[in-house]
């Protein structure tokens, strides 16, 4: 009775959050149940018409049949249809037969049932590809706007987390946004090398195509160059088995891992900073950062970022198995699992990458915390500078050395051991040794000397390098992004 009460009840069931909390609706629509049948209709249509051109006895009152019930899809039927026959695709033959009853006996001819399920697969791999390559372009040029207000901004660099020289923000941003640059050039290559798996029969071997055209090779290549064509594809792969290869999936799966490695790098590095209270990202004014402790500001959109990336991060390691054990010409253990991995790396990223923007849309930046650290750190790494300046003024370098070591390490005392201030400047201005530079050490502490080149970096950089690859997304750049949840 329970169960019975809860059979049309969506609460009681469980829904991906994928869907049902994170990913767009276009990237939603792309695997949804509509756009995978609407396809195999239209590959069906094309099949048809292809097959027509060449000669095959098909009327045009067939091929219009079919144009005319390409979305007029009855999903209960075609339901029964498979729980009868145990096969997805029969079962929506005879849907789209029942509809158009001239065109019946010729849908699906000489096709297997891959010709509709790996095209399909291709179709939504490139529209999914062509959904994700604007967001990450959005993404990059918001953080390259980021970047050049940043320029340059002193900030004190960490490498193993610990105390470094210095560099700016806008640097640093640099150091995310040349990791996704390498990410979009990754996944246009990715599109651009897919191919249509085309017309090519159970195992491949085009022999009930072959048959139809009564062993015309040319009419068969052909109708496989026709249908490719008409799928919006340049290519398709010379060779097959039953399936296309399922490396294709791997090469797939792999750019959108890493992709995801680049986010969670990024995201992390968001988290540490909010953490040292130098950057954080927005935080809307209703929003409650804790249950239990009203003050906290946690940085939950990255941490979202980084939890999702995991997950897509491990999702290529679905396709590399599949592909190691496709026996021969196919096994269907493939089919199960590809419902899976490729949708849900697909949405994942489509939800990171609406995230990452919403973000660096609104990163907050904390000038003076930056400088106070700034100033705890810089008096030891302006050692170098002290030494400099009193070798050129006339004294010895290794005892200017010794000097400075004795007064840093009592300085470092009084900020490990008390958790005072860092006074090695206030040691040096004290001791008479270094009174030949004193008027000098206002310039030696400036933390602009000690960036370096990075603002120019930065300029060069973004003009020469990042600019130019957003060029082809400049119309769908768009604006803001606002987070549901």
């Amino acid at each position: 009775a329970a169960a019975a009460a809860m059979e049309g009840d969506a609460l009681a069931r469980y829904r991906s959050p994928l869907v049902s909390r994170y990913a767009s609706a276009e990237m939603g629509f792309n695997f949804s149940e509509r756009k995978k049948f609407g396809t195999w209709r239209r590959l069906w249509l094309f099949l048809a018409q292809a097959e027509k051109s060449l000669g095959l006895p098909i009327t045009d009152e067939q091929i219009q049949e079919m144009e005319a019930n390409l979305d007029n899809i009855d999903f209960q039927m075609a339901a029964e249809e498979e729980k009868k026959l145990r096969h997805d695709v029969m079962a929506h033959v005879h849907t789209f037969a029942h509809c158009c009853p001239k065109a019946a006996p010729i849908i699906h001819l000489g096709a297997t049932s891959c010709y509709v399920g790996d095209n399909t697969d291709l179709i939504v791999l490139r529209d999914g590809f062509n959904l994700l390559l604007p967001k990450l372009a959005r993404v990059i040029g918001r953080l390259a706007d980021f970047a050049e207000k940043h320029a340059d901004l002193p900030t004190l660099g960490f490498t193993h987390y610990q105390p470094a020289q210095l560099t700016t923000v806008g640097k640093r941003c640099c150091l995310w946004i040349q990791d996704l640059c390498m990410d979009l050039q990754n996944l246009e290559r990715a599109r651009d090398d897919l191919r249509f798996r085309g017309v090519k029969g159970t195992t491949g071997t085009q022999a009930s195509f072959l048959q139809l055209f009564e062993g015309d090779h040319s009419k068969v290549e052909e109708l496989d160059r026709l249908v490719t064509a008409k799928a919006g594809f340049k290519r398709s792969y010379m060779v097959t088995g039953q399936t296309y290869s399922r490396k294709v999936d791997i090469e797939v799966l792999s750019v959108l891992a890493s992709l995801g490695a680049s986010i969670h790098k990024i995201c992390t590095d968001i988290r540490l900073l909010a953490n040292l209270k130098e950057i954080e990202e927005p935080f809307e004014k209703d929003q409650i950062g804790s249950s239990a402790m009203p003050y906290k500001r946690n940085p939950m959109r990255s941490e979202r970022c980084c939890s999702l990336a995991r997950h897509l991060m491990t999702l290529v390691m679905d396709p590399l198995q599949t592909a190691s054990v496709q026996w021969f010409e196919r096994t269907l253990d493939d089919s199960a699992n590809r419902r899976v991995c490729l949708a849900e790396a697909f949405l994942t990223a489509d939800i990171i990458l609406s995230t990452l923007q919403n973000i660096s849309e609104g990163l907050v930046v904390y000038p003076k915390v930056i400088e106070r650290r700034i100033r705890q750190e810089l008096p030891f790494m302006a050692t170098e500078n002290i030494i400099m300046a009193m070798v050129k003024a006339g004294g010895n370098r290794q005892d200017c050395h010794e000097k400075i070591r004795v007064l840093s390490q009592q300085a470092a005392a009084v900020v490990k051991q008390e958790g005072g201030d860092n006074d090695f400047i206030a040691r040096v201005r004290a001791d008479p040794y270094f009174s030949p530079i004193h008027k000098q050490l206002e310039s030696l502490l400036d933390p602009s000397s000690f960036t370096g080149r990075a603002p120019q970096q930065v300029a060069k950089f973004l003009k020469e390098e990042v600019r130019p690859a957003l060029i082809p997304y400049q119309s769908k750049m768009g604006g803001k992004i606002e987070l549901a949840l």
